[in-house]
């Protein structure tokens, strides 16, 4: 019978998780047992976080991140609340440590859904509660843990996986990249050439490496993802980035679909984020395919949050 118990091996009770390898393996793997333990019944948890208060701190539009914290947070039974800042970067009108040193005052906790990473930093810096990126242009870990459990679901074990990028080597591929880095499995990152991640990134992925032995390939050449398990897209332009005309040529040869699914393997599943642009990074015929699993990595979202948020506010 499940239980308010949380006991992952390396407590995460008021950490902060800012990148994806903010977390061991070990962290992970508790996180997303508990995310599954999550999804199957929130009977047992529905008084998790009661009389704990989540605040969203939210720079970007978001459909499914703010929906899937809220709903998730009232399944366990706390309160949430969203401060948009679209029109209002956070730092603006105060600074950021006073804004964060504010909200501690009332919140366990704080997710950030930011323009830049350096707004988080600071937030850590200058609070005592959780702080969790909900993405930010460098990382996107939440995402990535939603998809873990994706990947999993579908019969995908992560220290033996064969994943493959396509596109634009931003903030998602990022942190995939470290998920694939911790776990030991290979990656290929197929963009063209001046849109890979940067070097910093990959020395970061690298580093990871060294311990689980994971390979990771950096290549203009989409036929270097055969054999892969699962095609992974996203948007070519990201948002708040300056559209380009150029850029959007140089993406074509990247786009998934049926002949690039079909490159990968009959057996390959295909994700992407969202929102999907479709007709460009990815076609109809292959986001609706029985191929496609985007709608399992939306709804996962929420289990994946919610077994994080459970841990950092060290619930038990």
């Amino acid at each position: 019978m499940s239980t308010l118990s949380v006991s992952p091996p390396s407590s995460l009770a008021r950490r902060s998780v800012l990148t994806l390898a903010d977390l061991s393996r070990t962290e992970i793997r508790a996180t997303l047992d508990l995310a599954k333990e999550l999804k199957r019944d929130y009977t047992p948890f529905a008084s998790a976080l009661k009389q704990r208060a989540v605040v969203l701190l939210f720079e970007k539009a978001s459909l499914r991140t703010r929906v899937s914290l809220e709903v998730g947070i009232a399944k366990l039974g706390g309160a949430c609340v969203y401060l948009d800042h679209q029109s209002s970067p956070i730092g603006q009108r105060e600074s950021i440590a006073d804004y964060g040193r504010n909200l501690e005052r009332w919140a366990d906790a704080l997710i950030g859904r930011v323009l830049g990473h350096q707004t988080l930093i600071e937030l850590h810096r200058s609070t005592k509660v959780p702080i969790v990126n909900a993405l930010c242009d460098a990382h996107h870990p939440c995402q990535i843990l939603a998809d873990a459990l994706t990947l999993e679901e579908h019969g995908i074990d992560l220290s033996s996986m064969r994943l493959a990028w396509l596109g634009d080597g931003n903030n998602v591929c990022n942190s995939l990249m470290q998920l694939t880095a911790i776990f030991g499995g290979r990656m290929v990152v197929a963009t063209p050439e001046d849109c890979r991640p940067l070097p910093a990134w990959m020395a970061r992925t690298s580093e990871l490496s060294r311990t689980t032995g994971a390979q990771i390939e950096y290549t203009s050449d989409v036929k270097h993802i055969a054999t892969s398990d699962a095609v992974y897209t996203d948007a070519w332009i990201s948002m708040g980035e300056n559209d380009s005309a150029a850029k959007r040529e140089s993406m074509r040869p990247f786009q998934v679909n049926e002949a690039t699914l079909k490159l990968a393997g009959k057996n390959a599943i295909f994700l992407h984020c969202l929102p999907a642009h479709r007709g460009e990074e990815v076609i109809d015929s292959v986001i609706d395919s029985p191929a496609s699993v985007v709608f399992d990595q939306a709804e996962n979202r929420m289990h994946a949050q919610n077994a994080l948020l459970l841990q950092l506010l060290g619930v038990r």
